[in-house]
């Protein structure tokens, strides 16, 4: 909903949506795809930015560091080395090519192996439930913009 902003604008546009959530609302910004293949969304309750999840339709995923071009408006100009997006990206294509074994068994598997390996190192959210629906989601606080956690 915020791609058509200019990064500076993405806090300030936050703050206002989620001073009006409910005290248990949430609100869930990010983008898609055009066919929704391929999805990235930020979950925000009234503190702000919780968590990312990056998900996809596993059959027609290459690497997962695809899933970049869907990054919300917070995050896209952001995957650049040094910044924590990307190196979180380059940790899933590793583990996605380590885990490529596993393509053997289909692409889910493969998800999943690759996200067990990357949850050993990131403050992954959720599990094998989210894992075979092609969902990967973490902390907002390990990905955010360098000194904006």
């Amino acid at each position: 909903m915020l791609r058509q902003y200019d990064e500076g604008q993405v806090a300030e546009a936050w703050a206002l949506l989620c001073g009006r959530l409910a005290p248990d609302g949430l609100l869930v910004e990010g983008t898609c795809d055009e066919i929704g293949r391929r999805q990235v969304w930020v979950a925000l309750d009234r503190g702000g930015p919780r968590t990312v999840t990056f998900a996809a339709r596993l059959g027609g995923l290459d690497r997962p560091s695809d899933l970049a071009e869907r990054l919300p408006k917070a995050l896209i100009h952001r995957n650049v080395p040094g910044e924590p997006v990307h190196a979180f990206l380059r940790d899933l294509d590793r583990a996605w090519a380590a885990a490529a074994p596993y393509g053997d068994f289909g692409a889910r598997q493969r998800w999943m192996a690759m996200a067990r390996t990357v949850a050993a190192d990131w403050p992954v959210v959720g599990g094998p439930r989210r894992w075979r629906l092609g969902e990967l989601t973490v902390r907002w606080d390990a990905v955010a913009p360098a000194g904006r956690a």
